[in-house]
């Protein structure tokens, strides 16, 4: 009975499979973005410039592998099976923060190494999921199944950093990471459950040098996919600049509480659920370049609002709820309809290496604007150099002037078919 209330990509065992795991995964993930940095800023009392680095350090892996892994995962038959060794081997890693505060040799050090090890094993998670996806879903439910995976990652937002404060406030932040590593299991018993064939493989791929190149000429000569990268990435890199600033900006100088920031901030993420139950809508009615360009502009611009913030906390939280509440549902229009045009446009043969490709520049831009963002906020000052990067996030926009993006109104055709 209650699977006939049920969007009906849920009522199909493997998607639901991929997507229950996907929500577990999410969830931790949200209590790792609040918990790390603030285990670095209130346990470890790190500076801006530290906490750039910390950003960084769980970002440079996808500058330094995404190419490769790409490549690699081109030519691998059980993608699959090695998404699952990377969930064992993440929360493993995770656990080690809780394991060295307990033996009291906790450090920024171990965290810069805990960030890395996680980004690389993302790495290989995230581009093997590209693959999975396809095999969990079909070309016609590319928009219903972004929207119910984005549905996921809006809910943690909401429920992901109230709960993690509350934790934060009773267990500490090192051991409220210890929860988060459970999560990856959690990931890897419903991965288990999934039977769906995967994508073969090409047969002759040719060798590890041309299929780097194939992947980024890929990208290069392809209008849709290039003008997605330039303007989403110019977005990532400065909001990778205040991301590194965030939570030392929110704890140390407005002296927001760690509980009641998780509060805040799950509060204002219901923009995202929004968001999530929007972005179809708003591609069918705007066109999905349009609605594509709307979330361009709809996720940085609230973000202003944090540095705008000071005073009693009666000014403080309202402006904190307001600027993730606008930025979630703007983030989630751009996510789907974005992520729905790469799967669309993006042939089956060449999904690993163009998405390794893909996401060398795309998250390979978030180290570096993190370390920007510390650097420039140890000479120009946190407050300061929020503001810049808040509205030098809107040049993305300037990306798709001429672009056939913005006259198109539904899924672009695959890049095979031109």
């Amino acid at each position: 009975m209650i699977s006939r209330y049920l969007p009906a990509l849920l009522n199909e065992r493997a998607f639901r499979s991929f997507w229950l795991g996907q929500t577990i995964s999410v969830f931790g993930d949200q209590i790792t973005l609040l918990a790390v940095p603030i285990v670095a800023v209130l346990i470890l009392h790190a500076d801006p410039a530290s906490m750039g680095l910390l950003t960084a350090a769980g970002l440079l892996p996808h500058l330094l592998f995404s190419l490769p892994a790409g490549v690699w995962l081109d030519r691998v038959h059980r993608r699959r099976r090695l998404m699952i060794l990377a969930d064992i081997a993440r929360a493993a890693v995770i656990a080690l923060i809780p394991l060295a505060f307990l033996g009291e040799w906790l450090s920024i050090e171990l965290l810069y190494v805990v960030a890395f090890a996680v980004g690389t094993l993302s790495v290989v998670f995230d581009i093997s999921w590209l693959t999975l996806f396809t095999a969990v879903a079909k070309r016609e439910q590319y928009v219903q199944a972004n929207s119910l995976l984005s549905g996921s990652r809006s809910l943690s937002s909401v429920g992901g950093p109230a709960i993690a404060g509350v934790l934060i406030q009773l267990l500490q932040a090192p051991m409220t990471l210890l929860l988060d590593s459970l999560s990856f299991l959690g990931s890897v018993f419903f991965l288990s459950r999934i039977r769906a064939a995967e994508p073969p493989i090409e047969r002759d791929p040719g060798s590890i040098r041309m299929q780097l190149a194939s992947g980024l000429s890929f990208i290069r000569r392809d209008p849709y996919i290039r003008g997605i990268l330039l303007s989403v990435g110019t977005v990532n890199f400065f909001n990778y600049c205040f991301a590194a600033l965030f939570i030392l900006y929110a704890t140390t100088y407005l002296h927001v509480e760690p509980g009641i920031l998780g509060l805040a901030l799950g509060s204002g993420a219901v923009g995202g659920v929004i968001g999530a139950l929007v972005a179809a809508r708003v591609g069918r009615r705007l066109g999905t370049g349009r609605a594509y360009l709307l979330g361009l502009v709809l996720f940085p611009a609230p973000l202003i609002l944090v540095p705008i913030a000071s005073g009693p906390m009666e000014i403080v939280l309202p402006l904190l709820f307001l600027s993730e509440f606008g930025s979630g549902l703007g983030v989630m229009i751009l996510d789907i309809n974005a992520g729905a045009m790469l799967q669309a446009r993006t042939p089956d043969r060449i999904r690993g290496r163009s998405g390794g490709a893909f996401r060398f520049i795309n998250m390979g831009i978030r180290p570096i604007g993190a370390t920007v963002g510390g650097l420039i906020g140890a000479a120009l000052g946190v407050r300061e150099t929020l503001f810049v990067v808040s509205a030098a996030q809107l040049l993305g926009t300037l990306f798709l002037v001429g672009s056939p993006i913005l006259a198109l109104r539904g899924m672009p055709a695959s890049a095979d078919s031109d």
